[in-house]
């Protein structure tokens, strides 16, 4: 009788756990990945319990809070092969505690620049489990690369005020939430910067932000519509964790940053950010460690509490040689990228007829 019940129990189970927007069969979640000839990477988490992708957005606090809820009720799989198909090469490595898993290696150029497509398998008692397809970006040889924040840098969010950042993640959701006005033009502006439509800078979205948010944060870069770009986010947190979200240690940030760097030391940078919190002084950093690599610095002003120590801040980026922004507007910054050139005429002109 167990041998014949134990499917049925199942079976109820799974079909409960749809019904409530989650999974309990094994899901691999992968995250965009880049690189380039000398360094490639992609990173995601094996899932033994995960929520299903959202279909349904409804202007209702109750769903969208339950939602946001669901993102943060996952159980992770330690400990599990996971399998990389790349051409002709498969490449291994093993989940960590919290169910994460990152795929470093090297490639002979050229590659196919662009995103390029990647099969990630599961495997447990050599059987696969679960299976997904990833991309890993491959950027152009553009002249510039842009490394951007997401909360109150493009997102309106109230990250200095935990009660409001709560309350507009909770009753909100990817599609209703705004960005700051001419957030979205600027990052369109520059994604072309000193290019073409078909070979866009690369952008890179740091957060301090979980990888719990990465549907909600995607789903809003896509439906604004965004740049394309690599998200670069923070520490999986569980349902107990709720209430800190985004409140991570913001040092891992600099660590991201100069991963990036690092792997595209040919390419000079732009960092976009907020005065909300650590921004100004991990940006500082970075222009000490990579002082040949930064172009540019834009802050977006956030709260007034914060005007002065930024703007000390900003005052020794610019003594180090990098061109800075302090801005309450987009319309602001959009300027300033126009006297430095990131913004050309003939895109200023664009702009104008199409307004």
């Amino acid at each position: 009788m167990q041998t014949t019940d134990q499917p049925v129990a199942s079976g109820w189970i799974s079909r409960l756990l749809n019904w409530m927007g989650f999974t309990n069969q094994p899901t691999i979640k992968v995250y965009h990945g880049y690189g380039q000839g000398e360094q490639l990477m992609i990173h995601g988490h094996v899932f033994k319990l995960s929520p299903l992708p959202r279909k349904k957005y409804r202007k209702s606090v109750i769903h969208n809070t339950l939602a946001l809820l669901r993102l943060f009720v996952v159980k992770p799989m330690a400990g599990i092969e996971v399998t990389l198909e790349w051409g002709n090469e498969t490449l291994y490595c093993k989940s960590g505690t919290d169910g994460f898993f990152s795929f470093n290696w090297k490639d002979k150029p050229p590659l196919h620049c662009g995103w390029n497509r990647v099969v990630i398998k599961a495997w447990k008692h050599q059987e696969a489990i679960a299976e997904a397809v990833g991309t890993v970006f491959v950027p152009h040889e553009t002249q510039y690369g842009f490394i951007s924040d997401i909360d109150d840098t493009f997102l309106i969010s109230h990250s200095s005020n935990l009660r409001k950042r709560l309350f507009v993640l909770f009753t909100e959701n990817a599609r209703s939430r705004q960005p700051f006005e001419d957030a979205v033009k600027h990052y369109q502006l520059l994604a072309c910067s000193n290019t073409v439509p078909d070979a866009p800078n690369p952008f890179f979205f740091v957060s301090s932000s979980e990888w719990n948010l990465y549907d909600y944060i995607l789903e809003f870069t896509i439906v604004n519509q965004m740049p394309k770009g690599v998200f670069l986010l923070n520490q999986l947190k569980l349902f107990s964790q709720l209430l800190k979200t985004g409140q991570n240690n913001h040092k891992t940030k600099f660590t991201r940053i100069a991963r990036i760097l690092e792997t595209f030391p040919r390419q000079r940078f732009v960092l976009l950010g907020d005065s909300s919190q650590h921004d100004p002084y991990i940006y500082e950093a970075v222009v000490n460690h990579f002082p040949r690599q930064i172009h540019a610095v834009y802050i977006r002003d956030i709260t007034a509490k914060n005007q002065q120590n930024v703007k000390d801040v900003l005052y020794k980026i610019e003594a180090a040689g990098v061109s800075c922004c302090f801005f309450k507007h987009s319309s602001e910054a959009i300027m300033h990228s126009r006297k430095i050139g990131l913004i050309s005429e003939k895109q200023a002109t664009a702009e104008f007829h199409d307004n």
